[in-house]
């Protein structure tokens, strides 16, 4: 038996119609009055002897309705409208069962009597009025076959009169034979029939059973054949790309070949009368661009800054210096001038250049040690977030981003004017070179004097902080480190929520490390 309040928690949920009409609310095939009672008690009610209320069907609809309402709006319009009021005690449960949000509620009586629908529609019996709709639908249906058949029956016959070989008696009698002679009807008859069979068949056409006379490949060969005959050929990504009118060894090698010619030209006799040739001087070789030897190309006075020579490696050669290159046969002994010179052999393409050994150029990009162990506030996790941006991030939160922990990195730090200056930041100081140390201009202390283990200058730290800039990192309301505060150290203190104030806090660094490298390291950028 249908309980009430669950197929409206069922139509609620799923957000089907539910039909109010005259005193009755349908669902589906299921209708109750509006006054029926469902089995959720009454707040308040079924206790200490006082008799069991139950909601009725039309108070919970209306409570549905007016959701959207506080409850004391909501009261004043059941008011109004004559309606049971739903307790603010029953509210809140009764429409999380009925949204679908619990499945059931300790305010459902299940003992309660169960009212039962009045009606179901889908067991009333159509009116006479529908059938006759219906008949009427039927008819023309019986009319269309019908008329199908006839028209059938009279294309057949037409058809029949076509394919006869002997006039009818009708034809014969008719005026037509005597405007025309019998044998030249015939003539155009067969003719048509001829012109009919090279064209494709219409629907109309056909006679009825001709397709089930003809065989399945039959069929399918003629629909072949008149596909095939419209198709037409088009170009595939193969035959796009060859050319019809150009052929590589013609027209490319007689462009090499006058471009050969036009270069040998002068080097020989117009009247074919043989000339001592002429030795001539080795051109200057291009200088390839080096990136370890920029100073090899020294800048012009009527620039600023580097002027690298883009015309290099093949500007002004010949195309057979270019196509001989190093191959090139040598000239005998005999046709070289004594006091020339030989000629620098070509130099390798950028791609492949490389430090002359032992003339490595020096790099004038300053380095900061951080430390390695995780417990320090800046770590290769955030070192770009703190030095570059100026804005502090812990290494969980960085973790927890799923940002990965490199070797070292590059920050670029901002000046005014909008020039940038790179910081390289390292955090293991045992890798560094001899020629490496004289371009640390920072390290940031933790504490502990184990830290700076394996350093130059026997790892003392008061003779390292004479030497390199220090600074601690830590939170404002934390103790300062013993070992801090007896070094040469600048302690930077962090705000721990305000993050905000961490621009100023941090531009602390690179103002104390610009007045130390301009006296004790102007030779690095800064």
């Amino acid at each position: 038996m249908a309980d009430v309040l669950s197929i409206l928690k069922q139509y609620n949920t799923n957000k089907k119609e539910i039909i109010e009409k005259d005193d009755q609310i349908i669902f589906g095939e299921f209708a109750w009055p509006k006054d029926v009672r469902t089995n959720y008690l009454v707040w308040g009610t079924g206790k200490d002897g006082v008799p069991k209320e139950y909601y009725t069907l039309d108070c919970i609809l209306f409570l549905l309705k007016n959701v959207q309402l506080a409850h004391p709006l909501y009261v004043r319009e059941a008011a109004a409208t004559n309606v049971q009021v739903v307790r603010r005690a029953d509210r809140k449960d009764l429409l999380a069962f009925l949204n679908g949000e619990t499945t059931t509620s300790a305010s459902i009586d299940k003992s309660a009597p169960l009212e039962i629908s009045l009606q179901r529609p889908t067991q009333v019996k159509r009116t006479a009025e529908e059938t006759s709709n219906e008949q009427e639908k039927k008819k023309p249906r019986l009319e269309e076959e019908q008329v199908q058949q006839a028209k059938r029956n009279w294309i057949h016959k037409i058809d029949g009169y076509k394919e006869s070989s002997v006039l009818p008696a009708a034809l014969a009698s008719s005026s037509l034979h005597e405007a025309m002679p019998l044998e030249k009807i015939a003539a155009i008859k067969a003719k048509r029939a001829k012109i009919k069979r090279t064209k494709i068949k219409g629907d109309d056409d056909i006679q009825p059973g001709a397709l089930e006379q003809r065989s399945f490949v039959d069929a399918e060969v003629d629909v072949t054949r008149d596909i095939v005959s419209r198709e037409r050929l088009w170009r595939t990504r193969t035959t796009i790309l060859q050319s019809n009118g150009k052929q590589f060894s013609k027209n490319i090698f007689s462009l090499l070949q006058s471009i050969k010619a036009r270069e040998e030209g002068p080097s020989r006799s117009s009247h074919g009368v043989p000339h001592t040739p002429s030795v001539p001087q080795p051109k200057p070789q291009p200088i390839a661009y080096n990136r370890y030897a920029q100073e090899s190309f020294g800048a012009k006075e009527s620039t600023e800054g580097f002027n690298i020579e883009t015309m290099g490696t093949y500007h002004g050669m010949t195309l057979k210096s270019v196509t001989e290159g190093a191959t090139a046969p040598r000239k005998p002994a005999a046709l070289q001038p004594p006091s020339q010179p030989q000629a620098a052999p070509a130099s390798r393409p950028i791609s492949q250049a490389r430090p002359p050994p032992g003339q490595k150029k020096g790099s004038r990009t300053p380095i900061i040690i951080i430390p390695a162990a995780t417990t320090s506030l800046i770590t290769m996790f955030n070192a770009k977030d703190v030095l570059q941006d100026l804005r502090f991030m812990s290494t969980e939160q960085k973790k927890s981003q799923g940002a990965k922990r490199d070797n070292e990195v590059l920050i670029q730090r901002r000046k005014q004017g909008g020039n940038t200056v790179p910081y390289r930041i390292i955090d293991n100081a045992l890798k560094l070179t001899p020629e490496d140390w004289d371009r640390v201009v920072a390290v940031f202390v933790q504490g502990p004097a184990w830290q700076f283990k394996g350093w130059p200058w026997d790892g003392n730290p008061t003779e390292i902080f004479s030497k390199i800039k220090a600074f601690h990192m830590k939170f404002a309301e934390m103790p300062t480190e013993a070992n801090v505060l007896k070094w040469n150290v600048t302690v930077i203190d962090l705000d721990r929520t305000r993050r905000h104030l961490d621009r100023a806090s941090l531009q602390t660094i690179w103002e104390v490390l610009d007045k130390y490298m301009a006296k004790a390291k102007p030779h690095l950028r800064f």
